[in-house]
């Protein structure tokens, strides 16, 4: 059979579109949309059935004309019929496929620009939801028919309305990281938004010891108690406050989450050229953000406190990144009390035992509560220590991310080995600590 007796065989039993019979032959043929593909297969049908009413094979050609008048919608066959004086049988309602839902284009672009007018976005995507009747109903269609050529009603759907709102927008589609997917469903006339994250990322100094990382909620939830004195939070700062409010605000979002290259404690200090770190942004409705300006208001809003630098657009896999840097080195500087005066051998003997060795750590007291007790082995590069006093050494590590440095001067009653309190037979703890550096590929 070939595609002019396909599509005659395909009208006889159903009506069809222009769209809907043209997309059952839509491999065949470059460069044409289906709407064109199916009006030009009923117009050559058209023209061939015209042709044998002038011939012996009258009657089958008037009922090729009133299949294609009818159950092809077709108002070229149509008028052929007039031109004939042949009488008309009423036309179905609908497609049997769309039910005539791509007339519905244009006023589905319109719903569409008008949910888009509140957001800035240079790339998009269309996505198309369909009842699961429509796509049984087509599925049935095509088993029963032995159709080979075809594509999917949902294929069409968002390639016709994608192209459309290119068009009408302005704008570019984007399949891999669009800025905003428009989700259409196309039987219900409904339209939803999927609006992307913005990222933003850079790298913050913490310049003081009383802050912590991230924001902590109180066991209230955020709702407020004499506990956090209404507050919702134990800590009224963070670093996660100072650097996502104003690119929250600047985007217009509905919420942020920051995200970080490993965190410092709150006592510790974050120096150096900073920690790696990057503010996502939801549902922004702006996004070609000033991130100078942005920048500026931080550092301003956090002076002698939290100073960021080197702010960036940023995206998902740069997220991703980060959180697998974790483990990237770090260096750090950390002033020690021991119980005992130390000689100058001491000294030695643990730059000596600790350059170049693996730790074992099993996860530190002070944290077990909130981190899975396992045992983890992290590599120091290089130690070296400066006395100060007597009682006081300074300690410059340079080791792998995740290293608890704190327990590995304290030895955390014997859950980090080896650890410089055993080493030296002398008990030590940390007094400062400061991070440096956090060395990421």
């Amino acid at each position: 059979m070939d595609i002019l007796e396909k599509s005659y065989d395909l009208l006889s039993k159903y009506p069809l579109c222009d769209h809907c019979l043209g997309r059952q032959f839509a491999s065949l043929g470059y460069n044409m949309e289906n709407n064109v593909r199916g009006a030009v297969l009923k117009t050559t049908l058209t023209m061939q059935a015209n042709e044998s009413t002038t011939a012996e094979k009258n009657i089958e050609g008037i009922k090729c004309l009133k299949i294609l008048a009818t159950n092809g919608f077709s108002a070229t066959a149509q008028q052929t019929l007039e031109h004939l004086k042949k009488r008309i049988s009423k036309q179905p309602d609908k497609c049997h496929l769309c039910e005539g839902k791509f007339e519905l284009v244009n006023n589905l672009i319109e719903k569409t620009q008008t949910s888009l007018q509140d957001y800035e976005f240079t790339t998009f995507l269309v996505g198309i939801e369909l009842p699961t009747a429509v796509e049984e109903r087509e599925d049935e269609f095509k088993a029963a028919q032995n159709i080979q050529y075809g594509e999917s009603i949902r294929h069409e759907f968002g390639r016709v309305l994608g192209k459309a709102l290119a068009k009408a927008a302005g704008k570019e589609a984007e399949y891999l990281k669009p800025d905003i997917v428009v989700i259409i469903n196309p039987f219900e006339e409904k339209i939803r938004l999927q609006i992307n994250p913005l990222f933003v990322g850079g790298r913050y100094r913490k310049l003081v010891r009383t802050i912590p990382q991230s924001e902590w909620l109180c066991s209230c939830r955020g709702k407020g108690c004499v506990k956090c004195s209404g507050t919702g939070k134990l800590y009224p700062e963070s670093v996660e406050a100072y650097t996502s409010k104003p690119v929250l605000e600047a985007a217009k979002g509905e919420e942020s989450f920051f995200h970080a290259s490993g965190r410092e404690d709150i006592d510790a200090r974050m120096l150096g050229t900073g920690r790696p770190f990057i503010v996502e942004i939801s549902k922004p409705k702006l996004r070609s953000v000033d991130l100078k300006q942005i920048e500026a208001a931080i550092n301003a809003g956090a002076v002698d406190k939290v100073e960021v630098s080197e702010l960036n657009f940023a995206s998902k896999d740069d997220v991703r990144h980060l959180k697998r840097g974790e483990s990237a080195q770090k260096e750090y500087r950390l002033l020690a009390e021991f119980e005992k005066d130390l000689a100058d051998e001491n000294l030695r003997l643990i730059e000596q035992k600790l350059s170049g060795t693996l730790i074992r750590q099993q996860t530190p007291l002070r944290v077990v509560h909130r981190r899975a007790d396992i045992v983890r082995e992290r590599y120091i590069y290089k130690l070296e220590v400066k006395k100060v006093t007597l009682k006081r050494a300074l300690l410059l590590i340079r080791c792998q991310g995740g290293l608890y440095v704190k327990e590995l001067v304290s030895g955390d009653e014997g859950r980090t080995v080896p650890n410089v309190s055993a080493l030296l037979d002398n008990p030590a703890k940390t007094l400062k600590l400061d991070v440096l550096n956090v060395i990421m590929e």
